[in-house]
């Protein structure tokens, strides 16, 4: 069974097209060819309404995944985890541990990444970095994770006791 994937990329400059989407077009590339169905990027400004709104309306889609890209540094302009955060009813730190301690040899201020993961209903969402690297590390992570985290909310091999 394919999943579904929805990509958001959260930047002032890629939405009013001054340079274009590289990391969200790096990102629907790289799920595709981890199998997932990815339909389209959108791209919204740093906004927290606009990006948690992009969030929400994948989630009610039912999209299976959702990945953003972009806003999760230390700028006035990264926003991207305060909007995610009212939306994510289970965290998962681990993901964002795994993406810092994967990419910190080859980049020692991954470590400043405050992107979050988390569950919210059958839904995965995880917050990437807007850097072409972050979004390939991110890419190596999902493979690692996603698979058994969607697995988990869908009850494979859970069964409820008795």
């Amino acid at each position: 069974m394919s999943h579904r994937a929805a990509v958001i990329t959260a930047s002032n400059r890629a939405s009013q097209g001054i340079y274009a989407d590289t990391s969200g077009e790096i990102l629907r590339d790289g799920l595709i060819a981890l199998g997932y169905d990815v339909a389209e990027v959108t791209v919204v400004p740093d906004d927290v309404e606009l990006i948690q709104h992009a969030i929400a309306s994948a989630l009610t889609s039912g999209i299976d995944l959702v990945v953003t890209t972009g806003g999760t540094g230390i700028s006035q302009f990264d926003l991207t985890p305060e909007a995610t955060a009212p939306l994510i009813k289970k965290l998962l730190p681990g993901i964002p541990e795994a993406l810092r301690a994967y990419s910190r040899d080859k980049v020692p201020t991954a470590d400043l990444t405050r992107g979050l993961a988390g569950v919210t209903d059958g839904t995965l969402i995880i917050n990437l970095p807007g850097s072409p690297g972050g979004v390939r590390d991110g890419l190596v992570i999902i493979e690692r994770l996603a698979g058994h985290v969607l697995e988990q909310i869908a009850g494979v091999d859970h069964t409820p006791s008795s």
